[in-house]
């Protein structure tokens, strides 16, 4: 292979077009088509469970065992369906579509073809330089889950495992896939594949349907990238690939960068790029060959022999689409309003994943500008050292508290921090916080003291700001704040110095 084409450079001679699949966990009590516990449903206790322990007949693929259809799961993809702007059907219909591999006990998976539960819909993407794409979705269809295998080998991975281990605790759990058409998004096509996942977490997790953990594989992505030369027919669509099973919205974003310079790399040298399926790998940075990639005709669709049609009445419908919480999008537009945040500074919020966070905060008595200065600030800031996410670090109603405290002149922002680590880290309650560490500014009293001594020891710099040089009044708030112990509301003490030493 030629020298590596540059992202950049790949831009300049290539279009590259994506295709979203992404795969959503429902989170009922049981699996789709049988009895048996959900390992991605609301009962934490499930996921800590031994390799298949979770299972029945229907699971494993036994002869003679029957599937039944989980209503609940049918009710949540409709919704989910309603969410991303889709149609709903009217009847549900399954399919076999018939494969071989290790986690597939009955060598066919039970999902749907020509018939898709929601179709025909739209989702509004923004990326963080404000730009907005409408994703169009072709398709959201139910289906169940393969089996998990556990490669045997240093890296965990399949390349160079000595054999695998098949766990189907996961095989029956509902899915909902998210099928969009082609994406056109030119250089910004990585961002808005990872903007598109990201606001279809937010959708599931608003709905209550999904646990919505990527890193436990409750939503995956597979990501198609080909490349059309620029000035070719905007009906020809080029060999593809399909990276699979992208489990985090970084490695959504890194994988198709990749992809694109990758094949950019294989045109420009005059090879072909082979259609196929392939895999990320995090560590390296890498996508690596998989298989031949199939087409629909190959999986011999046909229709579900044990399953026959069910009928979703309209008014069933209607009655899931008014029990939907506010869309997340429309919550957006909304929050924005009533803060009255810039573009920029709303963004700042959307960009920390914290818009929830900083929504609950304002709700228990925060201002919206103080919410939003310790979630996209201090708090993303641990966040980020430790690996976490934010809303795991301390509750929306401890941070409101602790600006309440500042608002009324309890704390100031230095003792503020050193309350909000303490919560942070040895799980206190803010006023046990204080108590503790002795955290609260001091009295009006003392600080008039210290501030007397201040300036009785600082003739010289008191004489500047006198005549005029308002800046040195810095080294005297400097003073009195180290002799404070930092207790003091500097700006409160700045102003009280000035308007002393300057008397209108």
């Amino acid at each position: 292979m030629s020298e590596v084409v540059t992202y950049e450079d790949a831009l300049k001679d290539f279009e590259p077009i994506i295709g979203l699949e992404v795969h959503v966990e429902l989170s009922t009590q049981t699996k789709l088509f049988s009895s048996a516990p959900n390992i991605a449903g609301p009962l934490a206790s499930c996921a800590s469970q031994g390799p298949n322990t979770l299972v029945t007949p229907v699971c494993l693929g036994l002869p003679g065992s029957l599937p039944t259809v989980n209503e609940r799961a049918v009710d949540y993809g409709i919704a989910l369906g309603l969410a991303l702007g889709c149609s709903i059907a009217d009847e549900l219909i399954f399919a076999r579509k018939n494969y071989f591999y290790p986690d597939l006990p009955k060598n066919y998976q039970i999902s749907q073809f020509d018939s898709p539960l929601a179709y025909d819909g739209k989702l509004e993407v923004e990326t963080e330089s404000g730009d907005v794409f409408f994703v169009e979705i072709e398709r959201a269809h139910l289906e169940e889950d393969a089996g998990k295998l556990a490669h045997k080998s240093s890296t965990g991975r399949i390349q160079g495992a000595q054999y695998s281990l098949i766990d189907y605790n996961r095989s029956g759990v509902p899915l909902v896939e998210i099928v969009s058409r082609p994406v056109f998004a030119d250089r910004c096509a990585p961002q808005v594949a990872r903007v598109f996942v990201e606001l279809i977490r937010e959708i599931v997790l608003s709905l209550g349907v999904s646990n919505a953990r990527l890193e436990r594989g409750n939503i995956r992505c597979d990501a198609n990238v080909s490349l059309r030369p620029r000035g070719l027919g905007a009906g020809i669509l080029p060999n593809r690939t399909e990276t699979k099973n992208l489990n985090s919205l970084r490695s959504i974003e890194r994988a198709i960068r990749y992809e694109i310079q990758r094949q950019a790399t294989l045109i420009s040298s005059g090879e072909l790029v082979r259609q196929e399926t392939r895999h990320w790998r995090e560590d390296r940075g890498i996508t690596l060959s998989g298989r031949v990639k199939a087409d629909s005709h190959e999986y011999r669709y046909f229709p579900e022999p044990d399953l026959l049609p069910i009928p979703i009445p309209s008014d069933k419908v209607e009655a899931i689409r008014l029990s939907m919480p506010e869309h997340p999008l429309a919550l957006r537009r909304r929050l924005k309003a009533e803060w009255k945040f810039s573009d920029l500074q709303f963004r700042d919020v959307l960009n920390s994943s914290v818009l929830k966070q900083v929504d609950e905060t304002v709700r228990a008595g925060a201002t919206p500008d103080g919410a939003k200065k310790w979630w996209t600030g201090e708090i993303t800031r641990i966040a980020s050292q430790r690996r976490c996410n934010a809303s795991d670090l301390i509750s929306p109603e401890a941070v409101a508290e602790i600006e309440l405290l500042i608002s009324k002149g309890i704390l100031n922002d230095s003792l503020a921090r050193k309350v909000l680590a303490a919560v942070i880290d040895e799980s206190l309650s803010v006023q046990q916080a204080i108590e503790k560490y002795d955290l609260s500014l001091t009295e009006s009293a003392s600080v008039e003291r210290v501030l007397e001594k201040v300036l009785s020891e600082n003739q010289e710099v008191v004489q500047k700001v006198i005549s005029g040089k308002t800046q040195a009044v810095g080294v005297l708030v400097g003073s009195c704040m180290k002799a404070l112990g930092g207790k003091a509301d500097a700006s409160k003490l700045r102003q009280t110095i000035l308007n002393r030493l300057l008397p209108r």
